[in-house]
């Protein structure tokens, strides 16, 4: 190792007892929670300046990576436009320029379905500029779009946008016909807006100071009296949200813990009404809920999982909605997990053998026709509903990509089937898909259950051992890692790499049951799979432990820690991105953002021993000890407020006191950012190229101690 001219970061320890349950644990690094202590940002600083001196040898190869992403992909490029009502929408991008622009341009006529097509670098003749974020951003070192909403008659704009990274979002409004910024201006909002029909009230939810959505308010358009609250949900376990239904004629509240659920409907003719509970809550029932018509009358389509383990779905009268039929039965193989609303069709989203799939039931008639699985031919794939922004439609826009295929978004008619590719994804340069292989495996875990692992690669890479590897992994809230294309992972597989998804439990890939099987009690079954997931690449002869590096971020970052300790022989490197890597301070302290709605997912250490101790089990801060570990990189945002700056900060000033060489663990914070990182594509690429750069000298270089 050479020497370096920047002094190794040394975070001073100053003792701070934790006590809980008999149990007392000295935490020499919290005072990091402090950001208004000179220490702590100098501490932050002096990690970057170690960070980028210990890296200065990979500046050549980031601007490598950078022009890679930079040159496959189209700068000057536009969505395929989605028609509601009398305009096609979409969003284009112009080449040096960070951000979107969102525009319209006129349909032709009522039987105008053929998006409009435009060679790049130019622009739709008739096209309406609606927003222009880059000239929002302007001035801003962080900027984030959140709502974009129009109103029924397409005249008011009104659009949200964070300028810190916090979520705290200001809305504002524009009457789109004369091109006037309006007065209305809320502030401190949630990221969300919904109108009323008739354009002259908006909704929205606001935050309270632990971050949680738990208000919804009603804004006069013009009006100068206050905003009125029309919801307040007091319990700290559930978040509030604000929207419409597909037929819009329905407000919705949607009221939400991880495991309980409460929806509330408004007449969107009717702004100043009173909503009305659908179904009340009860404590373990999830259920959401889509309004449709059936022979004439207003009916709702609710899926839940009261007595169904991965959902059942359910019709009812408006009027009686406790008063249900069972439309899809519930399944231990199949896993319901949407429905969507049209005027003569619904459409059923669900997973199956741990793949997503979409099948329509038509509305003609009095009955309901039985599901019809729109199929695709390849094993590993995602599929999904695309832009739907009519109620009836001429034809659904559907979306499909795989590991090897580009993104590619196509109309079906439902009434033939035929289906008419709109888009694919453009990959400039010389890609070609059947250039690259995805593989589907099945690995055995300790307990005897079996993990699905994808693995993408080059094709003919040779299984012997010598091929670099990336594993990413999450599994947690019941979220799946479902087949994607990247061109930024191009650049891996392009040098040799073969990158593999590992499918634990505690995400949502086969059902409700997978991810119980790891959360609260179960939580170690996470790390567990993904290092038998990680051993398996190496003794399947697809990798080697000294070149395979591990990656997750934010309860992915989790689950980074935990196997950094756990298995720290199965893994050359690891890269933690806005880790939770202190869950159980965190946990502990229901005054932190976030934390009390947490309970429902990792247990309530604060009121239960059995938990804290179980907690402690794994939480990576507290398990750190005098062993060798991978080289490990962290990254974490300033702003960030759902994991906040300060446990990776903790986790690499621990890490240092017992790693043999400095250099093997770096943090790198972005000092005006949120939890998605950086703003800003350009922004986002030099930063994929920083971590890409680590992640290709880790797995194809020794340790450099």
């Amino acid at each position: 190792m050479t020497e370096q001219a920047v002094p190794v970061p040394q975070a001073p320890k100053r003792p701070m007892v934790r006590s809980h349950h008999g149990d007392d644990f000295v935490d020499n690094y919290d005072w990091l929670r402090d950001r208004e202590d000179p220490d702590t940002i100098a501490y932050l600083e002096s990690e970057n300046a170690w960070s980028d001196s210990c890296t200065a040898d990979l500046a050549d190869l980031r601007e490598q990576l950078f022009n890679e992403i930079k040159d496959r992909t189209l700068e000057s490029d536009m969505s395929v436009p989605v028609r509601h009502q009398r305009w096609w929408y979409y969003a284009r991008t112009v080449e040096g320029q960070q951000y979107s622009i969102r525009a319209r341009v006129p349909i032709s006529g009522p039987d105008d379905w053929e998006p409009p097509t435009v060679e790049a670098g130019s622009a739709l003749a008739g096209e309406e500029i609606l927003l222009d974020a880059n000239i929002e951003a302007e001035g801003q070192e962080f900027f984030s779009l959140g709502a974009f909403s129009l109103s029924d008659d397409g005249d008011l704009l009104a659009w949200s946008t964070d300028t810190k990274g916090d979520e705290r979002f200001t809305i504002k409004v524009k009457q789109l016909s004369t091109g006037e910024v309006l007065a209305d201006e809320i502030t401190n909002a949630a990221h969300g807006v919904t109108w009323s029909a008739d354009g002259n009230y908006l909704f929205y939810a606001t935050v309270d100071d632990s971050w949680r959505p738990h208000q919804v308010w009603r804004h006069e358009l013009g009006a100068t009296s206050k905003d009125v609250l029309v919801f307040e949900e007091p319990d700290e376990r559930y978040f509030v949200g604000v929207g419409r239904t597909a037929s819009e004629k329905f407000l919705a509240i949607g009221v939400g813990s991880k495991v309980t659920s409460e929806t509330r409907l408004l007449d969107a003719t009717n702004p100043t009404g009173d909503f009305e509970i659908v179904w009340p809550r009860r404590e373990g029932v999830e259920y959401s809920v889509e309004h449709f018509r059936l022979a004439g009358n207003d009916k709702l389509a609710i899926l839940h999982n009261d007595g169904a383990i991965n959902f059942e779905l359910v019709t009812a009268d408006l009027a009686t909605p406790d008063r249900t039929e069972v439309l899809i039965a519930g399944s231990d193989d199949v896993r319901l997990e949407g429905v969507d609303a049209f005027k003569h069709y619904l459409v059923l989203s669900y997973r199956r053998d741990a793949t997503t799939r979409i099948a329509l039931m038509s509305l003609a008639g009095d009955e309901i026709s039985t599901p019809d699985e729109i199929e695709f031919e390849a094993d590993l794939f995602t599929c999904g509903l695309g832009g739907n922004a009519e109620w009836d439609p001429r034809y659904l826009r559907i979306g499909y990509t795989s590991y090897t295929e580009p993104a590619s978004i196509w109309d079906l008619d439902p009434a033939t089937g035929e289906r008419l590719l709109r888009r694919r994804a453009p990959v400039l340069g010389d890609f070609d898909s059947a250039d690259y292989e995805q593989h589907r495996a099945w690995v055995t875990a300790g307990d005897g259950v079996e993990i699905p692992l994808s693995i993408v690669c080059r094709k003919g890479t040779t299984q012997d051992g010598t091929a670099p590897a990336l594993i990413y992994g999450y599994g947690s809230y019941e979220a799946s890692l479902d087949p994607d294309f990247s061109i930024s992972r191009l650049s891996l597989l392009d040098r040799g790499f073969v990158y593999a998804v590992a499918h634990v439990r505690g995400g949502g890939e086969l059902g409700r049951h997978w991810y119980d099987d790891g959360k609260m009690d179960a939580k170690a079954n996470t790390f567990t799979d993904f290092v038998a997931c990680a051993r398996y690449l190496s003794s399947a002869g697809w990798t080697s432990p000294d070149r395979l590096v591990a990656e997750g971020g934010s309860a992915g970052g989790l689950l980074m820690g935990a196997v950094a300790n756990l298995a720290p022989d199965a893994f050359a490197g690891i890269f933690a991105d806005v880790p939770f890597v202190d869950p159980l301070t965190t946990i502990l302290d229901p005054s932190l953002p976030l934390t009390v709605i947490e309970w429902d997912e990792w247990g309530n250490p604060l009121a239960d021993p059995q938990v804290y101790a179980y907690m402690k089990s794994y939480s990576p801060y507290e398990n750190i000890t005098a062993q060798p570990y991978p080289r490990i990189l962290a990254a974490t945002s300033l702003n960030d407020t759902r994991v906040q700056y300060v446990e990776p900060a903790k986790w690499v000033a621990r890490l240092r006191e017992v790693v043999a060489e400095p250099a093997d663990v770096l943090l790198r914070t972005e000092m005006v950012a949120g939890h998605g990182g950086v703003s800003g594509r350009y922004a986002a690429w030099h930063q994929r190229a920083w971590e890409l750069a680590w992640i290709i000298d880790c797995a194809t270089n020794p340790r450099k101690s």
